[in-house]
């Protein structure tokens, strides 16, 4: 902000033509309100104070004549100050400065240490009421294989007899309501330098699950668990292009329905993209590389070795478009490919196992973490060590059966309604292009060893598999200011997703809807208001079943309050 000039301050008869920003004060406060540090307002509070101490100088001493200076509009006209009174409104002026500059603690730029303007912190918390409810008519013959590969590996035979007392199963009749959460989480950014950023953040879990950081009150009141959640470098190499490497939040342009909000990824990202408001039609690119498990068997007495294993990784790539058609609507769009290597499951060699602690070569194959819907296999082919049947047992874990090569279509459009209201549409649609029945059925040597998603059976010729590589989705969400960033924003918003039991991995995608992974369908629905610009809430209601396979409806009721800092 800049002063007009100061005209006649501080000057005798003999100056009136010399300019008054000559006086070392004047300037001084004229660059202090030009470089932002004083407002006009304390400018001009201290100009009021130097014409009332001149006014009184001015009737103690009677001003000497002098020629008139021409004002110009906008110019402040001071009269005449002795010196002795100058020298104690300067003293004034400076202490007052001081005094101000000390209080908004901008007189002491270096009182803080370098690192510490570098430095953003930033958090959230949620408290959430949960309950989650179970159709009396669900089956309650279903297998947690999750549970089973986690706590395993399980005797699936004990003495030649199928053995079901060791299984865990899900729980799929007994409500759980008013389940209190709650999701806290704070995280650290650096400025190294002016290309190059790091950061960290912690996060709550009641597990080291990725899909999730929530936790459960209760519990005897006992203290909550953290995690570190993110852990990253990035570097802009160009305004267009970031590179990141590190645990960090999701590059791409994707939904929950894959890629749950809580998951991280581990890895190295590229994000390309045009500025978005310099061009009506702005390109975006998204590469990654990810680290889904670095594997291994156990060791081997028969063998002396741990055996091969294959390490798992998810690479992706995805191109897409904003585009700005003209003041009241947008489109996006990407279209991403996804490779998951190595994550499918491996029927393993003749193995003998005589206990627990035995290990076949294909043990690795095990997903490193699963929720629910995808087929699975045995994935041990283990010989009995005896002739006699009652000392046969039989450990196992499961693996995947399917491939998965993902193609992944994502539309957005955004419009302006009337009244300050707002609509988006989106849609997503996933197609597993490495799905294949029949390889799926040869990978696990059969489909006699298949236990999920498979029904009928060999003796029959009724035996087959019930799975589908698609899923999509579609959701509008309506309201004014949808993304709640100011105090009385609010949005409604309802969907629905349909998702075939191997048209996905299931260990990544939303924990809520259906409680998470795959073969899922149904309705979702809620509303989200703004209390402040920093605090809002929302509730939220799914309902889902299965889309083949025996019966599992589940219905999920939620009421958030969000803080955000």
């Amino acid at each position: 902000m800049v002063m007009a000039p100061i005209v006649g301050l501080w000057q005798t008869p003999a100056q009136a033509q010399t300019p008054a920003n000559d006086d070392v004060t004047v300037e001084l406060i004229q660059l202090l309100v030009e470089s932002g540090v004083l407002k006009k307002e304390q400018a001009s509070a201290l100009l009021q104070r130097a014409q009332a101490r001149a006014a009184q100088a001015a009737q103690a001493q009677p001003a000497a004549q002098s020629d008139t200076v021409t004002a110009q509009p906008g110019d402040v006209r001071v009269p005449y100050v002795p010196t002795t009174v100058r020298k104690e409104i300067e003293k004034n002026v400076k202490d007052d400065m001081l005094a101000q500059a000390k209080a908004e603690n901008w007189a002491q730029p270096n009182t803080f240490p370098d690192w510490v303007s570098r430095i953003t912190l930033e958090g959230d918390v949620r408290v959430r009421d949960e309950s989650r409810l179970y159709d009396s008519r669900n089956s309650n013959e279903l297998i947690d294989f999750a549970a089973f590969n986690r706590d395993g590996p399980v005797p699936t035979i004990v003495a030649n007899q199928a053995n079901p007392f060791d299984f865990k199963y899900l729980n799929t009749r007994k409500d759980r309501r008013n389940l209190w959460r709650y999701r806290a989480r704070l995280g650290v950014k650096a400025d190294v330098s002016d290309n190059w950023r790091a950061g960290i953040r912690l996060a709550s879990g009641s597990d080291n699950n990725p899909v999730s950081t929530s936790d459960t009150f209760g519990d005897g009141m006992s203290k909550k668990d953290i995690w570190l959640d993110n852990a990253w470098i990035s570097w802009q190499a160009a305004p267009w292009a970031t590179f990141t490497a590190g645990r960090a939040s999701s590059p791409f342009m994707a939904t929950d329905m894959l890629f749950a909000d809580d998951l991280q990824f581990d890895g190295i990202s590229a994000q390309l993209a045009q500025n978005t408001s310099e061009n009506p039609l702005a390109l975006f690119g998204n590469l990654g590389m990810y680290a889904l498990d670095f594997s291994h068997n156990p060791w081997r007495a028969e063998s002396g070795t741990e055996g091969e294993s294959e390490n798992k990784w998810l690479m992706g790539a995805q191109v897409g478009a904003h585009w700005q058609l003209n003041e009241d609507n947008r489109l996006t769009g990407a279209l991403a490919y996804y490779r998951f290597d190595n994550v499918e499951g491996h029927r393993s060699s003749a193995c003998t196992v005589f206990s627990a602690s035995d290990g076949c070569d294909s043990d690795w194959s095990r997903p490193a973490f699963m929720q629910k819907g995808n087929t699975l296999f045995l994935l041990r082919d283990i010989r009995q060590w005896s002739s006699d049947p009652n000392d046969w047992n039989e450990w196992q874990y499961v693996g995947l059966a399917s491939k998965f090569d993902l193609l992944d279509l994502n539309l957005a459009w955004e419009t302006a309604l009337f009244d300050n209201l707002d609509l988006r549409l989106d849609g997503n649609y996933i197609r597993n292009l490495a799905y294949d029945k029949d390889e799926m059925i040869r990978r696990a040597g059969g489909i006699d060893n298949i236990v999920t998603n498979a029904e009928g059976s060999t003796q029959s010729g009724t035996a087959d598999v019930k799975s589908g590589p698609n899923a999509w989705m579609m959701q509008a969400t309506f309201g004014r200011g949808i993304a709640l960033a100011q105090q009385g924003n609010w949005r409604l918003f309802t969907g629905y997703k349909y998702i075939q039991p191997d048209a996905l991995p299931d260990g990544f995608n939303d924990s809520s809807f259906h409680q998470g992974g795959t073969n899922a369908r149904g309705y979702f629905l809620g509303g989200a208001y703004a209390f402040d610009k920093h605090l809002w809430g929302q509730a939220s209601w799914s309902s889902s079943r299965e889309v083949y396979g025996a019966p599992l409806s589940i219905d999920v009721i939620r009421v958030d309050l969000n803080a955000q800092f």
